[in-house]
């Protein structure tokens, strides 16, 4: 076996050993380039395992009902980091949640905002809008990806994704300009491509007793609820959104039935923002022991995540 191949060996054994990309890179010692140049050499070659793996996610019969995890807005565009949606994808890879849901707005779709000046869109373009959301999806689906290469069991949760407005933007400007139906599209973004369920801006999807949501609305207005405890209000039971940047929480002090604003997921600042408020929380939301609506919260900062899991 040439040198090459030997190493490629090493990489996909530390992988059965430590279960997660990070862990195996850190105990081969090497960089983590070098370990995905080596997997894909081994997987070239039909490598296989040398050692047992353990076995996947031996927490799982004592876990209490379900798990989601969400990511918050996104909003990946040309020029801002995405390193945090690889840290994001070996937390999913470690903690195996049954459901993953984005809760829209992945995309910010720059090039197509009605709310920037001529000057202010120097140098957008629809393909840069593509290719940095496209980057961040191999980015966060990598991880799992590199798991199923050896898992015995492979990892296959519900990945749910709800279009939000900055989505929608596709959609308005085949609904101004109706000669480029046909040449734009949602499929540009490649969602169901990566492995999501895509469901449509606004509409609201219910998973084990929790409705899901970009946003819900309030009055005759139709405009989105002001405040966790609207939502709450407004429809009486478990439900999340997205869509504003600062993080709610209500509960109902008998039904302990939860409404969430999940606050945002990326790590650049909106310049839309200003300088008081782009102090926002930066997270995902895991909600654990999920049953008929009712959960254990758990915020986890990007902090921590690039901390443990970079």
């Amino acid at each position: 076996m040439s040198l090459d191949l030997k190493m490629a060996q090493q990489a996909i054994d530390a992988l059965a050993r430590h279960k997660t990309q990070v862990a195996a890179t850190k105990a081969l010692g090497i960089p983590r380039g070098a370990f995905r140049h080596r997997m894909v050499l081994a997987q070239v070659h039909g490598l296989t395992p040398a050692v047992p793996r353990p076995a996947a996610r031996p927490y799982v019969a004592n876990r209490i009902g379900r798990m989601h995890l969400i990511i918050p807005d996104v909003q990946m565009k040309h020029g801002v980091r995405d390193e945090h949606m690889r840290w994001i994808g070996n937390y999913i890879v470690e903690k195996q949640p049954d459901v993953i849901v984005q809760i829209g707005d992945f995309a910010d779709m720059e090039s197509l905002s009605a709310y920037l000046k001529a000057k202010e869109s120097e140098g957008l373009r629809y393909k840069k809008d593509l290719q940095a959301v496209h980057g961040a999806l191999d980015k966060l689906f990598a991880p799992v990806n590199d798991y199923n290469l050896t898992a015995p069991v492979k990892y296959k949760p519900r990945w749910v994704l709800t279009l939000g407005n900055h989505e929608q933007r596709i959609l308005r400007l085949i609904d101004d300009h109706p000669k480029f139906e046909g040449v734009f599209g949602i499929e540009d973004l490649k969602y169901e491509e990566y492995g999501f369920e895509v469901h449509p801006y606004l509409k609201v999807i219910k998973i084990d007793g929790i409705e899901y949501s970009h946003f819900f609305t309030s009055g005759v207005k139709g405009n989105a609820c002001s405040s966790a405890a609207v939502q709450l209000r407004e429809r009486a039971c478990s439900s999340t959104a997205g869509h504003v940047q600062h993080t709610d929480v209500a509960i109902h002090k008998k039904t302990q039935q939860t409404a969430l604003f999940s606050g945002t997921c990326y790590l650049h600042d909106e310049k839309y923002l200003g300088q008081q408020d782009n102090c926002q929380r930066r997270q995902i939301v895991v909600k654990n022991e999920v049953e008929d609506g009712r959960y254990d919260l758990m915020f986890v900062s990007l902090k921590y995540l690039e901390k443990h899991y970079s």
